[in-house]
């Protein structure tokens, strides 16, 4: 069962879910699967990702991830929020232990702000789990920015705990890369990381876009200038952001024309 953690003074379960490579023994065994979903349209979930869901006796997930994968499973599903996780991984625990078979979800893929989750999966049911990665919502974001990958830094906020050696690296590739920024709600949504960054001088016209839902039927993407964008923090919205937490923050090297 999962040892209790404080996010704040350690350990932080990210740190279990990357401790060690994935054995090559897994092969062949059946270890529990953390799958990622994909950005939320069931057309982005992977084929593998799929008949792993199909096949598990017990699902579990945030409640808002297991409700888009409901339809192509007969499985228990388990869910949870953040209050409850713990309880909920450890239910999900003994049905495994009473012989069924389950895999846990999550938006996107695992290998993108889904570590934490992967690292509270693993301490719930004994290592090692096997991570089936997923389209995330930052390739989606890359394809409709037109950033290539190889040109761009990549950086999440969007877990819990210290944030420090993030924005550490965000601000050292603000203006000098392309950016891809995963926004935390509501501390640090697009709005404040633009402000952050044109306070540590990075120009204020570089081109950003905040793409928001991607891949369901109300996507949405924002262009304006880096000032602009930063002149919006704390402006009127459902939690003091114009922006939903289903949103992702790109930052050109280029000045917006």
């Amino acid at each position: 069962m999962s040892d209790g953690y404080d996010l704040d003074s350690g350990p932080d379960p990210a740190s279990l879910a990357a401790a060690e490579p994935e054995p090559a023994s897994l092969t062949g065994e059946s270890p529990v699967s953390v799958i990622g979903i994909g950005p939320g349209d069931l057309a982005y979930l992977t084929p593998r990702g799929r008949r792993e869901i199909s096949a598990a006796d017990v699902v579990v997930g945030f409640e808002t991830v297991v409700e888009f994968i409901s339809e192509i499973t007969d499985a228990e599903l388990l869910t949870c929020g953040y209050r409850d996780e713990a309880e909920t991984l450890a239910e999900f625990a003994g049905r495994l232990e009473d012989g069924q078979s389950g895999v846990a979800v999550l938006m996107g893929d695992p290998n993108h702000s889904g570590y934490q989750f992967v690292g509270k999966v693993a301490a719930a049911v004994g290592p090692p789990v096997r991570v089936i990665p997923g389209i995330s919502a930052v390739q989606i974001a890359a394809s409709r920015a037109r950033t290539p990958l190889e040109e761009t830094t990549f950086v999440t906020l969007h877990k819990s705990g210290d944030l420090s050696d993030d924005l550490d690296r965000l601000r050292d590739a603000g203006g000098q890369r392309n950016l891809l920024v995963l926004p935390r709600p509501y501390d640090w949504m697009p709005e404040d990381i633009a402000a952050e960054l044109v306070g540590t001088g990075v120009s204020p016209s570089l081109e950003t876009l905040v793409l928001e839902r991607l891949t369901h039927t109300d996507e949405s993407i924002a262009r304006q200038p880096l000032g602009e964008l930063a002149a919006e923090t704390r402006q009127t919205g459902p939690d003091g952001s114009l922006f939903s937490d289903l949103s992702v923050l790109a930052i050109k090297t280029r000045s917006i024309e």
